[in-house]
């Protein structure tokens, strides 16, 4: 199984490591473009992995009633800047994402109507954010960068005005059917998590964010219906862009 190390994974992580069903799994965690590369390749059974690449799935099963949301502002996932979006001409894409890279070109093209040139950027990007270069960046860096950038564009709260639908940004996804069973094991290990984030919060620190109110105003994990629609919306419209 494979999972991400961010801050925004925590409270699931929490209830799968207190819960029986970490006996019956062996955990890897990794940024997201990792684990999804790790799924695509057979190397792992099911990740907490970035929505986009679910097209390039052979055959794909979304498990559990949880995922990593927003319903509005995100916080860590967002376009940094030192000038206005208009002004920019280069758009640097985070190394660590999959589903918040295409998410920035739909955002762009069809809500802030710009065509920007995107570069794929490495570990050492984050200090080419400078003059008309701008850059996507994702996970515990992007609330890093919070307190010292003068221009944020949270694409959760751009996908909620476009749309009118929460975002999913990770989900369970196998790459093929499991054990009912065992799922409904797993799905109330992660529910264990979110009904003890006063845990979590006890365990975990960051000196940019209220943790508390991240989890509760920005982060969203239920996998509802209308997260559902506006996962669905997303895949189509990476459909349409290909």
């Amino acid at each position: 199984m494979g999972a991400v190390s961010y801050l925004n994974t925590k409270p699931l992580l929490y209830g799968i490591e207190n819960s029986p069903v970490i006996q019956e799994i062996a955990l890897v965690t990794e940024y997201p473009a990792k684990i999804a590369d790790m799924l695509l390749n057979d190397q792992i059974d099911i990740g907490l992995v970035p929505v986009a690449i679910i097209p390039k799935m052979r055959e794909f099963y979304i498990n559990t009633r949880f995922c990593i949301g927003s319903n509005g502002p995100v916080a860590s996932v967002c376009l940094f800047s030192e000038l206005p979006l208009t002004e920019i001409d280069t758009v640097l894409l985070d190394y660590e994402s999959r589903t918040s890279v295409a998410l920035v070109k739909i955002l762009l093209k069809k809500y802030w109507n710009l065509n920007p040139k995107y570069e794929p950027a490495g570990p050492d990007f984050i200090g080419r954010i400078k003059g008309r270069t701008a850059a996507l960046v994702i996970g515990d860096r992007a609330l890093q960068l919070r307190p010292v950038t003068r221009y944020i564009f949270d694409l959760g709260e751009a996908w909620k005005k476009m749309t009118g639908l929460p975002f999913v940004y990770a989900a369970w996804v196998s790459n093929k059917q499991l054990d009912k069973q065992w799922v409904d094991r797993f799905d109330q290990a992660n529910a264990y998590g979110l009904q003890n984030i006063q845990k979590v919060l006890e365990d975990s620190f960051s000196p940019v964010i209220d943790l508390q109110s991240y989890y509760r105003d920005f982060l969203s994990y239920e996998l509802d219906e209308d997260k559902k629609k506006g996962l669905a919306l997303f895949l189509k419209m990476l459909a349409d862009k290909e």
